[in-house]
């Protein structure tokens, strides 16, 4: 047990240290623009928020391959990329299928996984309300 919680410890601080990263640059680029002057405020709020959103599913999306990469080194998955990968995007997101079991000996990285993903998930919607906010915010006093 000690050994899937180190590794599946180690895993999360990889994908807590890349969303931190992301957040970081997210938060930053948010204030720079919304610090300018917008003459079209309804395109400058879509064009916010579908950057924002789709840099933070590119994020959950590498963060799903970190776990991937995880699971082969440790065999806990049947073979083949794709079922790795599926796996970790069915623990990541708590979907939880069944359809795949992992193996006896690394069965918890699968809660350690969606205990990861719905923490950074979950965070993701912190920035993703933050953004929207000040993107509001931007247009009202732009109007």
């Amino acid at each position: 047990m000690l050994r899937q919680l180190l590794v599946g410890g180690g895993v999360s601080v990889v994908n807590i240290a890349i969303h931190a990263l992301v957040m970081t640059i997210l938060v930053w680029v948010a204030r720079a623009v919304s610090a300018k002057n917008k003459s079209h405020p309804a395109v400058f709020l879509m064009v916010v928020m579908i950057s924002t959103v789709s840099i933070l599913m590119a994020a959950h999306v590498a963060e799903v391959l970190i776990w991937s990469v995880a699971y082969l080194m440790v065999g806990i998955a049947p073979k083949g990329a794709g079922s790795v990968v599926y796996f970790s995007f069915v623990n990541y997101t708590t979907l939880g299928y069944g359809d795949i079991i992992p193996t006896e000996r690394w069965r918890l990285l699968g809660p350690i996984t969606a205990l990861n993903g719905v923490i950074l998930i979950g965070w993701s919607t912190a920035v993703i309300f933050e953004v929207l906010r000040r993107a509001l915010a931007r247009t009202e006093t732009a109007s």
